[in-house]
């Protein structure tokens, strides 16, 4: 019984304590609420992006995925790494085998590499199993190239990031001057030398400076839209869609066969419950067993045999 009250008491000692804690933390909050931040102002959710392979029954465009992959090889990839896509994934895309070669061997970086017979490194030309290949020879490297800043690999950026391709798309479209009001209101988040405003990146400014700066920066071949700023935004971003998930056609397909399958596997199971028990619920019904009257009947036999027993 001590022990009891002894721990008892102690619970009690601290629901006070915690309630002491709770009241004085909103004392505190409702005197001085936390001020608001330039980033919770100025920043910007991604904007709307709309690609082939949204949705349940979504499918790559072919064609805007080889454009795609033609802004990355020309504007992304001298900082920003592949690492989980290989040149013979390109195959899905529509290239053939021989442009698939092509492409690893006429690849702007070479694969590192060590020579047998020196066993000091070196480099050699990709070949299609090769992932694509890092354009530094390492973090350090990539830091001193980048204002001390790490470019992601983009490989699975579109689910690494909220938004997914929009917000790829956002970044790249979405480099402007920093608004007056922002400096006004909040003089210490001006942008930082080396660092370019973008409101929809998470704290507005970010190293990378804008890659896509003007039309025909890239030339589509003949048949393809302009190569606008906006339009190379998307191709690259349908392009990181689908190197972040290669085999989104396959699951959708695979989705689609399993909802079917569940919803003629629920029809047949109810056309066969009705059959299996159709012909029980007639005899029921013939002998009257679910008559009241014969039910209260049954139920008194019941208890008149179990009070004489």
């Amino acid at each position: 019984m001590l022990l009891r009250f002894i721990l008892g008491l102690i619970g009690v000692g601290f629901a006070f304590i915690l309630t002491i804690s709770l009241i004085s933390d909103l004392t505190t909050f409702l005197s001085s609420p936390p001020e608001e931040s330039a980033e919770h102002e100025f920043h910007k959710h991604p904007k709307h992006l709309a690609l082939a392979s949204d949705g349940p029954f979504g499918k790559f465009d072919r064609q805007q995925l080889q454009r795609g992959f033609q802004v990355y090889k020309e504007v992304c990839a001298a900082c920003h790494s592949l690492n989980l896509v290989a040149f013979r994934n390109l195959h899905d895309l529509g290239y053939e085998e021989a442009e698939v070669k092509a492409i690893a061997n006429q690849w702007q970086i070479e694969v590192p590499t060590v020579n047998p017979e020196t066993g000091e490194p070196a480099t050699r030309k990709a070949i299609p199993s090769d992932t694509f290949p890092d354009p530094y020879a390492n973090e350090t490297a990539a830091r001193a190239a980048n204002n001390n800043m790490l470019p992601p690999d983009l490989s699975l950026i579109t689910k690494a990031r909220e938004g997914g391709a929009a917000y790829t798309y956002s970044i790249l479209t979405g480099y402007q001057r920093q608004p007056a009001k922002l400096v006004r209101e909040f003089p210490a988040a001006k942008t930082p030398p080396g660092l370019h405003y973008n409101p929809y990146f998470a704290n507005l400014n970010i190293a990378m400076p804008p890659p896509l700066t003007s039309a025909g920066q890239v030339t589509y071949a003949p048949g393809n839209p302009a190569p606008t700023v906006d339009q190379m935004a998307e191709d690259v971003s349908a392009f990181l869609v689908w190197a972040a998930e290669p085999k989104l056609e396959n699951r959708h397909r695979s989705g689609i066969a399993v909802v079917i399958f569940l919803l003629v596997g629920t029809v047949l199971g109810y056309l066969a419950y009705r059959q299996i028990w159709a012909e029980a619920k007639r005899k029921v019904r013939a002998t009257g067993a679910l008559d009241p009257k014969n039910l209260a009947k049954s139920r008194r036999a019941k208890a008149k045999s179990g009070v004489t027993g």
